[in-house]
């Protein structure tokens, strides 16, 4: 049965220290026990407007992510909390909130592109979170993070000129949620009530004409327009009075803005309803374990200077989890051929049909915890490694046959060549009795059973 994850509390995924990242074991150890398939909804903006209030609404409570009164970034680096889906049984909700992006702290944007591309990469649902407007800095920003360090290349092949099918490209990507705090425009577009969705569109919408200006506006609309199909836009207005706002996380609602609450409430709602769960290519579901070895595989190639793309990301998670299962068939195969064979064994088929049970199993268990093996090279190597195991364990079968009955003839027939030392048999009859004898001791030594393949040396 699939574990559930009850976090009473976030904690923090992957550190940022001096602008650095390091991931928190604890929190790995925590996604390594989710086997249930995860939905993770990761939210990304400006430091200071109210990323993680609505992270807190999602996960069902008014407190948990750091929500900070002043002007300073309290969330640093990315926070997880695991909390189970409210709307789907055996499924894991995980919450990823990031640290603001643009704090003057920073000595430069680098770290906020690492963060900002690492929210990209690990969710499913992707909250892009703004205020006010949708403006050509946000737009920028968005298109840059994309393209610029090739973090969402969906394509497997150089040929930049093949066309993809959306449903592939779709597969690789996060769906966008683009939320407008404090908005304070009215919703029209020449003088048509429009819809925050219409809004989003039409502010991503290239322009018509072929010259620098408008392919400079354009270039980052059709960018976003390809790497995210799927795009919802929430507006909210502000929650409450100015001077309340420092205390928002402990105002009821009866003290927010009605707007501002059916908004938010809204929000949640489509978060938990559309948001799906995290999908690999190939359409391989994310579990806790799975999700681990991508942060894993990405913390690690950005921290290395190598801002990896998604196939090559599949490949490093490939290797890790066929790796393990390898290890683990490994493991099964060896607890198995402990448990049932006791060597020396009577014959060599009775081994061999004790190790091609195991073996088989084996297989079996490498089969259900494999992971795109698509060449089969790890299950080749597996082969390799039971081959060599098999003729391991048919040499010290031999070897303790050999020793077995070598311990046992010095053991039966010692008593004897004493005798014959002390001329027992060299006298009238002698010869008989020593033939008689030898017989006698030939059938005990035949009679004691496990003697092995080496029984008639």
């Amino acid at each position: 049965m699939a574990l559930e994850i009850h976090m009473s509390d976030p904690m923090c995924l992957i550190e940022n220290f001096n602008e650095q990242l390091k991931v928190n074991q604890e929190a790995l150890e925590i996604l390594s026990a989710i086997t249930q398939p995860v939905v993770v909804v990761a939210i990304v903006g400006l430091y200071r407007t109210g990323k993680s209030y609505l992270m807190n609404k999602l996960a069902g409570k008014n407190k948990g992510f750091s929500v900070a009164s002043t002007v300073q970034s309290h969330t640093k680096g990315i926070w997880i909390w695991c909390v189970p889906h409210p709307n789907w049984p055996n499924h894991t909700l995980v919450l990823l909130d990031t640290e603001g992006l643009g704090d003057i702290e920073k000595a430069d944007n680098k770290n906020d592109i690492q963060i900002f591309a690492l929210a990209l990469l690990l969710s499913s649902t992707f909250v892009y979170n703004t205020v006010n407007k949708i403006d050509q800095g946000a737009i920028d920003l968005l298109h840059n993070v994309t393209e610029l360090t090739d973090l969402l290349k969906a394509r497997n092949s150089p040929d930049l000129d093949r066309v993809e099918d959306p449903a592939d490209s779709a597969s690789f990507f996060p769906d966008l949620v683009w939320t407008l705090r404090d908005f304070c425009l009215g919703l029209e577009i020449d003088g048509q009530l429009v819809t925050p969705d219409e809004y989003l569109e039409n502010s991503l919408r290239p322009k018509q004409g072929s010259d620098q200006r408008v392919q400079s506006f354009n270039l980052p609309r059709l960018c976003i327009q390809k790497f995210f199909p799927k795009k919802k836009c929430f507006i909210f207005d502000l929650p409450a009075h100015q001077k309340k706002l420092a205390q928002l996380e402990t105002l009821p609602d009866d003290e927010l803005e009605p707007d501002f609450v059916q908004q938010v409430t809204e929000f949640c709602s489509y978060i938990f309803s559309h948001s799906m769960t995290k999908t690999l290519p190939g359409g391989i579901m994310v579990n806790g374990s799975r999700l681990k070895n991508l942060v894993l595989t990405y913390v690690n190639a950005i921290s290395s200077g190598d801002l990896p793309c998604i196939e090559n990301a599949v490949l490093a998670l490939a290797q890790r989890e066929n790796s393990a299962a390898v290890q683990k068939a490994i493991a099964h195969y060896d607890q198995q051929m402990g448990q049932k064979v006791q060597l020396p064994t009577e014959t060599l088929q009775e081994l061999l049909d004790l190790h091609r049970t195991s073996e088989r199993e084996a297989v079996e268990v490498f089969m259900k915890n494999s992971f795109k093996d698509v060449d089969q090279s790890f299950q080749k190597e597996l082969e390799t490694l039971l081959d060599a195991k098999q003729n391991d364990i048919c040499k010290r079968n031999l070897e303790a046959s050999s020793d077995h009955c070598s311990a046992l003839l010095k053991d039966i027939f010692g008593p004897l060549e004493e005798a014959v030392k002390q001329g027992i048999y060299s006298k009238p009859g002698g010869h008989n009795l020593f033939i008689q004898k030898t017989e006698e001791l030939k059938a005990k030594y035949y009679r004691e059973p496990r003697k092995g393949i080496q029984r008639h040396k």
